[in-house]
């Protein structure tokens, strides 16, 4: 008599079902989805067909949690997961990560995705990405250096393609930029052995979108505020480093100056006993301007 596998739910008797459930938990580079199993086997021949159509759930990696994991762009995979649902592609009007996408398209083994985004990337859309100014299609067609315009005639560099990536300064936008950290040190009886200082968490980046993205480029993580126009303003951003000094560094390069600052502050001791270690948790935040 053949015994019932749990994780596979197979009885004997009749065909196995299949071994994975119907409702799939994936962690892809820590952002975490939820989506049928159907739709990750949507693509033949893709590497999530494979994975969850030849494989059984015993043979892929997991997380602490007990959900699929896969070791990639988790703000990306939003995107792979919205073509795997109905085969279409959809972006956002203002979206510089094409060559991105496409290389986790390749990684997928999605060859119709890659294929679709393969027209809009070029050599020079690395430079756009890190001016930030917008989707490839609204740079020009033509005017490339060192690229034959029509009879043949050499085209010479448009303005905006021989900018650096600190831009001119006639086309620097004015505007604000407020960065925030909330720290914590802490102060033990020993004063000078034990003083930790500053910790920093994470540091927030608040202000119009395209002004973030210009200063501090692939450094900043948008995965909280993902779709955000460039006109329009957003308090979710946040870098991927955590040293304000370096902040301020991309701040200066780019012709921003510091402004205002503010603080607050409060203080708690690590047990009840008044003896023990305080510590201290800060707010701070530094604004910047560009005139």
């Amino acid at each position: 008599m053949a015994l019932a596998d749990p994780e596979r739910g197979v009885s004997g008797g009749a065909d196995p079902p299949a071994p994975f459930a119907e409702i799939i938990e994936l962690n892809v580079g820590g952002q975490v989805y939820v989506t049928r199993h159907r739709t990750l086997v949507a693509v033949p021949d893709s590497l999530l067909w494979s994975m969850f159509s030849k494989k059984t759930p015993r043979e892929l990696a997991r997380d602490s949690k007990g959900r699929f994991f896969l070791d990639r762009d988790g703000f990306l995979f939003r995107y792979i997961l919205d073509y795997l649902r109905d085969l279409n592609l959809v972006l956002p009007d203002y979206f510089p990560e094409k060559s991105r996408l496409q290389r986790e398209a390749d990684f997928f083994l999605l060859r119709e995705l890659s294929k679709r985004l393969s027209p809009r990337v070029s050599k020079e859309n690395s430079i756009s990405e890190e001016l930030c100014h917008g989707d490839w299609d609204e740079a020009p067609a033509q005017g490339t250096a060192g690229s034959n315009g029509p009879g043949g005639a050499l085209l010479a560099p448009s303005p905006s393609q021989s900018a650096s990536p600190s831009l001119s300064q006639e086309n620097k936008k004015s505007g604000y930029i407020t960065v925030g950290y909330r720290g914590s040190y802490t102060i033990g009886r020993d004063i000078q052995t034990d003083a930790k200082f500053r910790r920093v968490a994470r540091i927030t980046v608040c202000g119009k979108t395209s002004l973030a993205k210009e200063v501090f480029g692939e450094t900043l993580n948008e995965s909280r505020d993902p779709d955000r126009p460039p006109e329009r303003y957003t308090s979710r951003y946040y870098l991927k480093y955590n040293f304000l000094e370096q902040a301020f560094d991309k701040l200066t390069e780019f012709g921003f100056r510091m402004v205002a600052c503010s603080s607050t502050g409060t203080c708690a001791y690590s047990s009840n006993e008044p003896s023990e270690d305080k510590i201290w948790t800060s707010y701070t935040e530094y604004v910047f301007c560009r005139d």
